[in-house]
């Protein structure tokens, strides 16, 4: 990956983020509008709308460095583990969708329902074997794991702070972008590394000269 494309990479994921961040807040962050709204506001509005997107921006960059930081533990687990590395991902998936569970329901004083978190790890589950399924068609049967271990763990990781936050709104706007984020980088990666056709190569190529026809030849063709 060249410096052009990283930049373009980067500043992608970022808008992506924003994005999502914004398109998130509208649902859960209703009042927040409202309250700007009736009685309409112009400034206050713009104030709002960008502070959701900065928020998105942030959590898009938190996906970045996850993701990279994903690209260097894979790396790492198959030089230390190497052909048990697949089954060290989906021990350390079961893990982290147990931990999903478990860990904010017994911090939520049995405010919400056990269901509510199973339902949450299903869904994240769910949706990171979707991409990952896509990402395996895209590429190779190999790719499978470590995409799913990425949209379940690694998003699961960077997740953390917002589920720490009282309250869910935060934990809402803070998993979807990252999502999102997430998503796009693990599908497009294969696809900037792909090397660009030489088209210089192609038109320095000398076109061949017809060769020369001998005197025996001419005659030849004269008959």
């Amino acid at each position: 990956m060249n410096s052009r494309k990283w930049v373009r990479f980067f500043f992608t994921t970022l808008i992506i983020g924003g994005i999502a961040g914004l398109v998130t807040s509208f649902f859960v962050k209703t009042k927040s509008y409202t309250d700007v709204l009736n009685p309409f506001d112009f400034v206050d509005l713009i104030g709002v709308v960008i502070f959701f997107i900065g928020l998105g921006f942030v959590f898009s960059l938190i996906s970045q460095t996850g993701f990279f930081a994903y690209l260097f533990i894979n790396q790492f687990g198959l030089g230390m583990f190497r052909t048990l590395w697949p089954g060290v991902q989906i021990l350390l998936i079961a893990f982290v969708i147990f931990d999903l569970v478990y860990f904010p329901y017994s911090k939520s004083d049995n405010d919400s329902p056990l269901i509510v978190f199973i339902l949450i790890a299903v869904a994240i589950l769910i949706y990171g074997w979707i991409i990952a399924k896509i990402k395996e068609k895209q590429t190779n049967k190999r790719a499978f794991i470590p995409s799913l271990f990425l949209m379940v763990v690694m998003t699961t990781v960077e997740w953390v702070p917002g589920l720490r936050t009282s309250g869910t709104d935060y934990a809402w706007l803070m998993i979807i972008p990252l999502l999102a984020c997430n998503t796009y980088q693990l599908l497009i990666l294969h696809r900037i590394n792909q090397k660009e056709p030489n088209e210089k190569g192609k038109t320095n190529q000398k076109p061949k000269q017809p060769t020369k026809k001998t005197s025996h030849e001419n005659k030849n063709s004269k008959k």
